[in-house]
């Protein structure tokens, strides 16, 4: 008997699509699927249109063409708020934190943008249970719950990334979208987030953008290569190595 759950669509499918700023086609045509359980790795060079990828997806900016789809809805229209609120999570290139913060404030602020309470005027934030909880689970799932009260500008370069991706967590999204989140670590740095990838793809469908070819080959269930706004392959890491086109175009003749 045919398992039914075999044509179950993906989480989130975007279906050629395609982003245009005057006469430049910064994206054309790309599609994409992403599942809970799997890392979508997205590579390329500088310029070739992965960050803009994940900014129509997370709805930071509008599809010139193409269609986007999100657990069962189009969500093309949708601008960037209605889509977090709905679990579609983002991280950053450049570090967005507030660094003055407690580390447990940076999170509650991010969980607290889910649950606006505007006629809750007479009552501090602070004490919005919803958010307060969030913040908590979020920042034991980065491995962060004990560094809660620390000033968040002070932690490690991998710890500020680490934040981040509590901050996206507090939000309870489905998908995560992060934009080079190994930028700038050391090897110690990178084990702990490749292990947090690792535990995060259990519970969510992520889309990662980055540079480590090393780390992106360990951590990624398929790659999806992008040059000049399009794609050139896209298959399972085993393959992407062996591809032709993709060393030729990107990874050169390293044996990776």
């Amino acid at each position: 008997m045919t398992d039914p759950r075999q044509y179950d669509p993906p989480l989130l499918q975007a279906v050629h699509l395609t982003r245009r700023f005057g006469g430049l086609t910064a994206v054309n045509r790309v599609s994409v699927e992403l599942d809970v359980g799997e890392v979508l790795a997205v590579i390329g060079t500088n310029g070739a249109g992965k960050s803009t990828l994940i900014n129509l997806l997370s709805g930071e900016l509008g599809a010139s063409d193409g269609s986007i789809r999100f657990d069962g809805q189009d969500i093309t229209p949708w601008s960037q708020p209605q889509r977090a609120r709905a679990g579609v999570g983002r991280s950053y290139q450049r570090t967005t934190i507030f660094p003055e913060f407690s580390v447990f404030e940076n999170c509650r602020l991010a969980a607290q943008a889910t649950h606006p309470r505007p006629w809750w005027v007479w009552e501090s934030a602070a004490h919005c249970g919803a958010s307060v909880r969030a913040a908590h689970e979020a920042l034991e799932a980065v491995g962060l719950e004990e560094d809660a009260q620390r000033q968040a500008g002070l932690l490690s370069h991998g710890g500020k990334r680490q934040l981040e991706i509590a901050m996206c967590l507090a939000t309870r999204p489905k998908v995560l979208l992060l934009d080079e989140p190994l930028a700038g670590m050391g090897a110690e740095e990178t084990e702990r987030m490749l292990a947090l990838l690792d535990e995060l793809r259990r519970t969510h469908a992520v889309l990662l953008v980055e540079h480590d070819m090393d780390a992106v080959f360990r951590v990624a269930d398929r790659i999806t290569v992008m040059v000049n706004g399009e794609v050139i392959a896209s298959d399972v890491p085993k393959r992407i190595r062996s591809n032709r086109d993709v060393q030729v175009a990107y990874l050169g003749e390293a044996d990776y």
